[in-house]
């Protein structure tokens, strides 16, 4: 059994499913049913939903133990059975564990390319796939590794290798906000004020990316966008970053402006509207984008949005202080 279930790729519910189950067929009585329920309840994964093959082990429908107990001795199988929802062994684990929560189905039947029966998913089991994959997102979108283990029982060096990596990644991306700064750097030393605000706008800008970010990774979790809703995300993140940059640049202009001046409180404005506008469109698109060329959408999340939307905010703000400045 082990065997069989190992033959599968990695991060298929082939890998996850259970090859121990009770099946029926169509003809079989209500009475003949139960018995080969009862013969087999303490070697199947469930009884409380049973898969309906007929003779090529096609699923040709499921039926509940509770309708089997309802029956009469002489109704079929057939007869009560209701129309089968399926994953095929070779799908990803997370999406055939989101179809059984989403069905509200006790399990899944798992069948091959032909549709042949090979094995079940309890609720139980997808229920534990979705909890680990959600922690592995959890801990990619936070620049980690998943420890897959209790945090108080994982070795110190363990923890320290599953951050250490993506460390040294965000440290080699956080050299081109450096690089920015060597550029820009008459500028900021004809208006040292200019400094003052970098903390405050490369952070609104890793925010908002990363607000978009988690957003529409939950909707591809949820099968609530696809990768070919590309545009329909960039159309809508456009919008509501343009909305939230205007708010939050009203806001910036006047407080700069009575702190300071009018131009640069214009300058904290315009910026804040553009930076916003752009880190919420390239948050929106990049699990998209990273779903399409089959990496983890979680990968592409926070870290990395955080370092680019760091580099070119820097750019808008201090072409746009030059413009308006006259620097």
């Amino acid at each position: 059994l082990t065997a069989a279930v190992l033959g599968y790729p990695q991060d298929s519910i082939g890998r996850r499913m259970s090859p121990e189950y009770v099946t029926l067929r169509p003809s079989v009585r209500v009475s003949d049913a139960l018995a080969r329920v009862r013969s087999r309840v303490r070697d199947a994964e469930t009884v409380y939903t049973i898969p309906v093959i007929d003779d090529a082990r096609t699923v040709v429908g499921v039926i509940s133990l509770r309708d089997l107990l309802g029956g009469a001795d002489d109704d079929t199988v057939g007869a009560l059975m209701s129309e089968p929802h399926t994953a095929t062994a070779t799908d990803d684990a997370e999406d055939a564990a989101r179809l059984c929560a989403d069905l509200g189905v006790l399990a899944l039947p798992v069948v091959d390319s032909e549709g042949r029966l090979v094995g079940i998913l309890t609720i139980d089991d997808a229920v534990r796939i979705l909890e680990q994959e959600e922690s592995e997102d959890a801990a990619r979108q936070g620049g980690a590794e998943p420890l897959r283990r209790p945090y108080l029982s994982t070795p110190i060096l363990r923890i320290v290798r599953s951050r250490v990596v993506w460390l040294f990644v965000l440290a080699v991306g956080a050299t081109l906000t450096v690089q920015v700064l060597s550029v820009f750097e008459d500028t900021l030393a004809q208006l040292t004020v200019l400094a003052l605000f970098v903390p405050l706008l490369i952070g609104t800008g890793g925010n908002t990316g990363n607000q978009a970010a988690t957003t529409v990774t939950r909707a591809l979790a949820l099968s609530e966008v696809r990768t070919r809703d590309v545009w329909r995300v960039l159309s809508r993140e456009v919008r509501v970053g343009a909305l939230l940059g205007l708010l939050l640049g009203v806001l910036g202009f006047a407080i700069t402006g009575v702190v300071f001046d009018l131009q640069v409180g214009l300058v904290i404005g315009l910026t804040l509207l553009s930076i916003c506008t752009v880190a919420a469109s390239v948050g929106g698109v990049m699990p998209l984008l990273a779903r399409a060329i089959r990496v983890d959408p979680a990968v592409f999340s926070n870290p990395f949005i955080t370092t680019f939307v760091d580099a070119t905010g820097l750019v808008i703000y201090f072409l746009i202080a030059r413009a308006v400045l006259q620097i």
